[in-house]
């Protein structure tokens, strides 16, 4: 018997209502909102020219092959990112590992050695060889290394290392700077503490503090900024809640105002999230904005909300598939953030 196709929210009748309503008064950022929403109506006029019965799908094979010739072969396009190559080897294995494709052995191997290269003599991982250690690219290492598994990749990370460069990144205040005379923000607390936790490093000393200056970058909007006193992101609001959960401390957020802030960032018409208060709709904020609501969805469970639903996040859900399906896909492979980019 063939599955009943669901109906899609985006070609309802009513899905136009949904459209931004600037009030009469034209601004800078009201005619950006238009013209993304128009991109996405003419993305969904085509779709539905060519399609009798609408129904979107991933594209995985092209998915796939696009992530298999990224980890032998980048164009010049990606130069620029010369100082992020372990995140390149992570997002392309964390891609394969949901797409449950299989690395090959060789393939693996080649992506150890090289992040071998890029490890720190005096702990954590660089961007690249030869380059100083940043909490960002190990974050990246150790959870690409981690996805592939194998005795070669646990091998590679010198847990003592990792542990003195950890406590080289952190502050007095609890928080950590990214790189030794770097930046302090949110970032660096959950990539010190999603390491510290893969490796089984954690220290009673390591985040003493910690959860209480993640606690201060949550701010009178509900979601949490870089640093305390700064503009609510989807970003930094997911690696401080992800950081907290890590560190059992995630009961000390005001949760009802985080979840009322990140639910809010979902785009009427467009069905993805935006990371901040009068932003364009972005596809990788369906990362930070909608993976934050499983993780508060646990919080409030164990917090002991009764009215929780046990078949579905607190997100329209459908409406964020139908905008990455439709609308985020190349057709070649791989993801872009909005029709037009």
């Amino acid at each position: 018997m063939e599955p009943v196709a669901q109906p899609l929210r985006c070609f309802n009748e009513s899905h136009q209502s949904e459209l931004f309503k600037d009030d009469g008064l034209q601004t800078v950022t009201s005619a950006e909102q238009r013209k993304v929403e128009r991109s996405i109506q003419d993305v969904l006029n085509v779709y539905q020219q060519i399609h009798s019965l609408p129904q979107p799908s991933l594209l995985r094979e092209q998915h796939y092959q696009y992530l298999k010739k990224g980890l032998r072969h980048l164009s010049d396009a990606y130069e620029c990112l010369d100082a992020s190559r372990p995140w390149l080897c992570y997002w392309i294995l964390h891609s394969l590992e949901l797409l449950e494709e299989p690395v090959p052995a060789a393939v693996a191997s080649d992506v150890c050695q090289f992040l071998a290269r890029c490890q720190s003599p005096t702990g954590g991982f660089a961007g690249g060889p030869g380059q100083h250690a940043h909490l960002a690219p190990t974050y990246a290492a150790v959870n690409a290394l981690c996805i592939l598994g194998t005795e070669e990749a646990y091998n590679v990370i010198n847990r003592e290392k990792l542990l003195d460069f950890l406590y080289s990144v952190k502050q007095p205040d609890g928080s950590f700077v990214m790189h030794v005379g770097g930046e302090v923000d949110v970032r660096s607390a959950y990539c010190a503490a999603s390491v510290a936790s893969l490796t089984n490093i954690i220290t009673p000393s390591l985040f003493e503090g910690t959860h209480n200056w993640i606690l201060s970058c949550q701010n009178w909007e509900g979601g949490l900024g870089g640093m305390p006193g700064l503009e609510a992101h989807g970003g930094y609001t997911f690696c401080g809640t992800a950081a907290l959960v890590i560190l059992g401390k995630e009961h000390m957020l005001d949760l009802k105002a985080l979840l009322r802030w990140v639910t809010s960032r979902q785009m009427r018409f467009e069905g993805g999230f935006q990371g901040r208060c009068n932003k364009l709709v972005d596809g990788c904020y369906s990362f930070w904005q909608a993976g934050l609501l499983p993780l508060l969805h646990r919080a409030l469970f164990k917090d002991g909300d009764v009215t929780l639903s046990l078949n579905s996040w607190m997100f329209e859900q459908q409406s964020l598939q139908e905008y990455i399906l439709f609308c985020c896909q190349n057709p070649a492979g791989g993801l872009l953030d909005k029709p037009g980019k």
